[in-house]
């Protein structure tokens, strides 16, 4: 049995192929709601395993992956495993337990949002719990460090949660420069740091991949650069792969049997450094990639923005045209998008840059617009909307119910979050429950209602190709949390608060508290 130095993971939630559809990802960021052995079956079953190593991982992890064997690391002596394999991989030769998490203490907006809602802790966090406290007697037996980095780590920033979770550092950002030397001290017995920011890394030392991705998801453009006061700074510093890179990770993943995902916060804007879309550079790429997947319906798209469909409608026909979209192999195109919110006045303060090339005051007509062009291209637009934006008047929270119910006969989803304090905001406060004004319940139930609407025939559509069983399994889920929430849905409607009774305080509140206090004195004395 391999003994390797570095052996790399990531909770449950994430390491798995979400039976085919990378946005069942999603629900791990929903409270606890059926046992997890069934949340498994359903929505993340384990990634498969060969000779004791991971076949598919997340693309994170195969980054540090592979800039560990491009700086100098053995194959041997790093190893990709899944979270129910690590006890039988940590040994006296282990030196570092390297985690990727996105979600680990149920903080993201998705997370938070439902979390705080129904009182309950998340997939995300309980699996990031069960993981790093499983493996502590080994750590602590065989003097292992634990790092942790990916996009959650921001959430463990804090000292004594750090210490709870048996976490020596972790890296906040990008990892592959200040993540592998935070690995190489760790291997040579130096000090750590207990908190790092990881180094923004030049496009030519972007490593390419050597092993498969969970879903095939391939990076083709890091960074978005439109400057969103509430997203991360690191996402400011806009860089395309170039497309020969691309094109070697497409291969990885097609060499196994699986298609592909390309991911960047705008698919549309491939090959440009401004925000309007270079129509020869996105259908080149997306020209390339089909012609090495062969199957149209095995090239999915991970994120989009409204203002670049505005801009090159002409594109997203040639696009639709060139996957097929609306045939029965591939009944339409999905990616994440964000609304944000419906308010001229809060997208001036807070988003300028994701209208351009258009005034940030005609936000809600530019969002309208690009429902009516992807309705006639066949895609679906996932999108989020805010509550508790800086500023926030019930005006704002009215402006998104109306914007909302203009979209009832456009198929999408449109998932509530709340606001976190991260980005140009990180001093705000997180957005509860118990800040809600009524409008703010008004506008959740616009949203439920509008994805009620929506989601049995996207879920038909979709579950074709899962086999019945699944397709039941999930179809029963729907109609269990659309029967929890009718009634719920009945006040909501009307202003009123459906929460009864205040939650009980528990470990999810305590960490929220202390991740908050936190980024206070960071702030302070940065």
């Amino acid at each position: 049995m391999e003994t390797p130095k570095i052996v790399l993971t990531a909770d449950k939630t994430l390491m798995s192929n979400y039976n085919g559809s990378l946005f069942l990802g999603f629900a791990a960021c929903s409270p606890v709601f059926i046992p997890h052995f069934l949340f498994q079956k359903i929505f993340s079953p384990p990634v498969p395993k060969e000779k004791g190593r991971a076949k598919f991982a997340s693309c994170g992890i195969r980054k540090v992956e592979a800039a560990l064997l491009r700086n100098g690391f053995d194959r041997s002596e790093v190893m990709v495993v899944r979270p129910q394999d690590v006890k039988k991989r940590l040994s006296r030769e282990t030196r570092v337990l390297g985690i990727t998490t996105n979600d680990p203490l149920g903080l993201g907006p998705a997370s938070s949002t439902f979390s705080d809602l129904l009182g309950k802790e998340t997939y995300s966090a309980t699996s990031f719990r069960e993981l790093v406290l499983g493996v502590q007697p080994l750590v602590r037996r065989y003097g292992i460090k634990v790092l942790v980095g990916g996009p959650g780590a921001w959430q463990l920033e804090d000292k004594k949660i750090m210490q709870k979770y048996g976490i020596d550092s972790i890296c906040v950002g990008e990892g592959e420069i200040t993540g592998v030397e935070m690995i190489r001290k760790a291997v040579d017995g130096e000090e750590l740091e207990p908190v790092n920011y990881g180094e923004v890394v030049p496009v030519e030392e972007i490593p390419s991949i050597v092993n498969p991705t969970v879903n095939g998801l391939v990076e083709i453009a890091r960074g978005c650069g439109r400057g969103c006061r509430f997203c991360n700074p690191t996402l400011l510093n806009y860089r395309c792969i170039p497309i020969n890179n691309i094109l070697e990770e497409v291969k990885v993943n097609v060499n196994t049997g699986i298609g592909v995902c390309l991911h960047a916060e705008d698919v549309l804007r491939y090959g440009v450094s401004g925000v309007v879309p270079d129509e020869d550079k996105v259908l080149c790429l997306f020209r390339e990639v089909l012609s090495l997947v062969g199957e149209p319906s095995k090239v999915g798209i991970s994120h989009f923005a409204f203002s670049s469909v505005v801009s090159k409608p002409g594109l997203i026909e040639k696009l639709s045209e060139m996957l097929e979209a609306g045939s029965k192999g591939n009944p339409w195109i999905a990616g994440q998008v964000g609304i944000e919110t419906g308010s001229p006045r809060l997208a001036e303060k807070h988003m300028v840059g994701k209208a351009k090339p258009f005034e940030a005051r005609r936000w809600p007509e530019i969002v309208l617009e690009a429902h009516k062009i992807l309705k006639e291209n066949n895609w679906v637009p996932c999108s989020t909307i805010v509550s508790g934006l800086p500023g926030e008047k019930a005006e704002d929270i009215i402006k998104s119910i109306e914007l909302v119910e203009e979209l009832k006969e456009y198929k999408s989803l449109v998932v509530p979050l709340f606001f976190v304090p991260i980005g140009a905001l990180k001093r705000e406060k997180f957005f509860s429950h118990k800040k809600m004004l009524p409008e703010h319940w008004q506008l959740l139930a616009c949203c439920m209602k509008h994805n009620f609407r929506w989601i049995y025939k996207l879920e038909d559509e979709y579950a074709a190709s899962i086999g019945r069983l699944k397709k039941f399994l999930i179809k029963k889920v729907i109609k269990l949390m659309e029967k929890k929430l009718r009634e719920p849905l009945k006040m909501m409607e009307q202003g009123l608060n459906p929460i009864s009774q205040k939650h009980p305080t528990t470990y999810h509140d305590k960490t929220k508290k202390a991740v908050s206090d936190n980024r206070e004195k960071l702030t302070l004395f940065s």
